[in-house]
């Protein structure tokens, strides 16, 4: 049989917090993709808003014929 040192308050209070460290940096990488990737879908759908709102302005304009008499 080996003999152990007893685990103290202190050795669980470090384990936590280096493991709250590494969540938090963890966090923070996926907060910086989730942003970065709502911006580009939000540009993504003001684009095809764009292109949409054109075509259909084309498709139904109308043409007006001015004549002076």
């Amino acid at each position: 049989m080996t003999a152990t040192n007893p685990i103290s308050r202190d050795d669980i209070r470090s384990k936590l917090g280096d493991l709250q460290g590494e969540a938090q940096s963890q966090v923070a990488g996926v907060k910086n993709q989730a942003v970065a990737a709502g911006v580009g879908v939000a540009i993504l759908v003001l684009v095809v808003a764009f292109v949409l709102g054109r075509r259909g302005g084309r498709r139904s304009s109308a043409v007006i014929e001015v004549r002076r008499g």
